[in-house]
């Protein structure tokens, strides 16, 4: 059974509708970055500010070839594992790839805490979060599925991706 993995930018949604997944499908969930935080000791914020981003992608990458081997699980990623070909060809062997996306006003209001997010903790915070969706939207379009969250609650985009899992084959009977 393959894993349903989410990517997406971040605020989009892609733990908390993980979360719930994870529980309706009875499966196992990773919340990659915070399965990064746990094994380092430190938090996405401690690491971009004290060793950069390249160290936290390596990181990344790291922790993607351990929880790409996993079977029958949700996982949520980072906004920026796309950026990495090799992980999204892990992830891809043995998942079906969920992008979740939401407008930049709801991206900018669900980010809304200072310091929570590394790449956001500027004041042109709106101009950064356009440029970088506009970088990765090429990414992101490559999932088997995109779902638009920015007026969904992590109920309804679970229920959502689960009628997709379902009327392509990946899940069956009723969940």
């Amino acid at each position: 059974m393959k894993n349903i993995v989410l990517i997406g930018f971040m605020g989009t949604g892609k733990t908390s509708t993980g979360r719930l997944l994870a529980g309706r499908l009875g499966r196992l969930f990773v919340d990659l970055d915070r399965q990064i935080e746990r094994e380092s000791g430190l938090t996405i914020g401690e690491m971009f500010a004290r060793h950069g981003e390249a160290y936290f992608r390596a990181r990344e990458k790291e922790a993607v070839a351990r929880v790409s081997r996993r079977r029958r699980a949700v996982i949520a990623t980072g906004g920026g594992v796309v950026l990495d070909a090799a992980n999204m060809e892990r992830l891809r062997a043995g998942g079906v790839i969920v992008c979740l996306t939401a407008s930049v006003p709801v991206i900018l209001e669900r980010t809304g805490r200072q310091g929570a997010r590394p790449l956001l903790a500027r004041p042109d915070r709106e101009e950064i979060v356009a440029r970088l969706l506009a970088e990765r939207a090429p990414l992101y379009a490559a999932a088997d599925f995109t779902l638009d969250t920015s007026r969904l609650a992590p109920r309804q985009a679970a229920e959502k991706i689960i009628a997709f899992l379902r009327q392509e084959g990946h899940i069956r009977g009723r969940s």
